[in-house]
């Protein structure tokens, strides 16, 4: 899918010590952006409050340009299907809540040198499109067959290699319905905006959005284990840049807050009255449902059990929560952390990964109360 520009096996780069942010990556954060904190309040996100991340440019498809996907590779019968003939198929609608793998990489200490997430980089919406397991059924998959690949239209470099984004799942998750795999048209009722993937993306859902490719135009079945740098050699686990390392999948558990209260402008350090507060916030996790969400006011030292929204049967999307407080004055760091049903809970330690990846540290929020009477 391109050629070698360079270094493939080059590490990311981690920032000094004293390193802040630079324009590399000012421009990334520019380019794509986070969920303002607030947003958590909506069930469904809107479309432009969703988080965003786009590796290359985002392709340029008018809205009367034809547009095909190709199902190939070792199947007996290959498809090619446009867009009306891909909303023949059934149609599924399903709620899912997307987390970027890197979310919270911008808080490591040392901090991989790439896009600056702070703990925005999330998103709900309800996505509807064909299963992917009808089209690889249709298309009557040979024995033998190990991976799918899903290739983007979008285009760049990465790391010293050209490439077209491309990511794959093993063949049993590819047919499963646990989660359903869905190959999208469209989100929250509507076409899919540019930036989510227009015309047509994969959503998988309860993993992380880098298998979730945007701009699908080819799906490839394959007898061998995929390789490309999406899947080998970027979105790894590894302490050491010489580690193979584990491969991203499921999102890790995570609580987010609604920021109480109001905003510094610049800081955006919380400020709130004495009294009743109702905290609120959503939790999520890919690996098990949440079942459990505790909330401490005081950095970490007491935790009291929030109450959860009732299970809706919405598997794959963030669970309300709500914990009732009332807020002396003072300056306090509140938190929230999830468990979920297989037992996986947050951590309170930092954990570090050289791609800044699966980072589920538990979120503080320091906020100042104000005395009775007192103004900001």
């Amino acid at each position: 899918m391109g050629h070698q520009l360079g270094d493939a096996s080059a590490p990311a780069r981690l920032a000094a010590p004293d390193e802040g942010i630079g324009r590399d990556e000012l421009a990334l954060a520019t380019r794509n952006h986070g969920l303002p904190l607030e947003a958590l309040r909506y069930d469904v996100t809107p479309p432009g409050l969703h988080y965003v991340l786009t590796h290359y440019d985002i392709p340029y498809v008018p809205d009367d340009a034809p547009w095909q996907l190709t199902v190939g590779g070792r199947v007996r019968r290959p498809l090619q299907l446009d867009l009306a003939e891909l909303r023949a198929y059934p149609q599924v609608t399903t709620r899912v809540t997307l987390e970027c793998a890197g979310n919270g990489r911008a808080l490591l200490t040392p901090r991989p040198v790439s896009q600056p997430w702070l703990v925005e980089a999330v998103g709900t919406a309800e996505w509807t499109g064909v299963p992917l397991r009808l089209l690889l059924a249709e298309a009557d998959v040979e024995a033998g067959a190990v991976d799918v690949v899903f290739t983007g239209a979008d285009h760049g470099v990465e790391r010293g290699v050209e490439q077209d984004y491309q990511r794959s799942l093993p063949m049993d998750v590819a047919i499963g319905t646990e989660p359903e795999v869905l190959v999208a048209y469209a989100m929250n009722g509507a076409a899919l905006p540019p930036q989510h993937g227009s015309p047509l993306r994969l959503v998988v859902p309860g993993w992380y959005g880098m298998a979730h490719v945007k701009w699908l135009r080819e799906v490839t079945v394959t007898d061998t284990p995929f390789t490309g740098f999406q899947q080998s050699v970027a979105y790894r686990l590894r302490q050491e840049s010489a580690e193979a390392g584990e491969p991203v999948t499921r999102i890790a558990p995570r609580a987010l807050l609604v920021p109480p209260g109001f905003p510094d402008f610049m800081s955006r350090a919380r400020v709130l009255r004495p009294g009743p507060v109702q905290l609120e916030g959503r939790a999520w996790s890919g690996r098990a449902p949440v079942t459990r969400v505790e909330v401490s006011t005081d950095d970490g030292h007491t935790w009291h059990e929030a109450e959860l929204a009732p299970d809706d049967g919405r598997r794959w999307a963030w669970r309300r929560w709500r914990f009732a407080w009332t807020a002396t004055p003072g300056e306090h760091v509140l938190s929230a952390r999830a468990t979920d049903g297989a037992g996986h809970t947050q951590p309170l330690d930092q954990p570090w990964n050289r791609g800044g990846f699966v980072n589920n540290l538990v979120q503080r929020v320091p906020v100042l109360c104000l005395e009775a009477g007192e103004t900001a």
